[in-house]
């Protein structure tokens, strides 16, 4: 069972701090991946991270980077979803850049994805790999005021809201980030 167990993440933390059953602690030294990665570069990063973390705090850790596919877009901004309209980074900035690209596409389809990848130890020969998926559509207008990044924009069909609408404990249960953390928890207890 992973509750108890800390967990040292080189990046990519919001959202987790609140997820049941795991205490985070933030390592002093901070890898940043600031590149054009394709998706199986990425995860190969990941891997990096994730073992570099571990090997720093000398406990099992996890590193995980999530992004919004909008698949009018071709899934962009994907990989690049943090610094969509360059550096420096800014929510505000790739907000408007994303509405600006999408102003004359009909379709507004789109999902967050995560990738988590858990390594026991730093040279643990099988990382386990876990993502999720968090569908909904990008809306023309913002909002809500919670949340970060592209919630304000992100409609979510079922609840009839924003991601920045839903209430922080909903939104942390059933989000991108939620649903692989849930299927890391599920392999982790077998």
């Amino acid at each position: 069972d992973l509750a108890g167990h800390v967990l040292a993440f080189p990046f990519g933390l919001d959202g987790v701090h609140h997820h049941p059953g795991l205490h985070v602690v933030e390592p002093e030294v901070f890898v940043r991946v600031v590149a054009h990665l394709g998706d199986g570069l990425a995860r190969q990063v990941l891997r990096l991270l994730a073992r570099h973390a571990a090997r720093l705090s000398g406990m099992p850790a996890l590193a995980d980077d999530s992004g919004l596919c909008v698949a009018a877009l071709g899934g962009a901004p994907g990989v690049q979803s943090a610094r969509y309209a360059g550096e420096p980074k800014s929510d505000t900035r790739n907000n408007e850049k994303l509405l600006a690209t999408l102003a004359n596409h009909d379709s507004r389809a789109a999902h967050f994805v995560s990738v988590i990848v858990f390594v026991r130890h730093a040279d643990d020969p099988q990382p386990l790999i876990a993502e999720g998926e968090w569908h909904g559509e990008i809306i023309t207008e913002h909002r809500g005021a919670g949340g970060f990044g592209y919630d304000p924009l992100f409609f979510v069909p079922e609840f009839g809201k924003t991601a920045a609408e839903l209430d922080p404990a909903v939104k942390n249960g059933v989000s991108h980030r939620a649903q692989a953390l849930q299927s890391l928890l599920a392999r982790l207890r077998r």
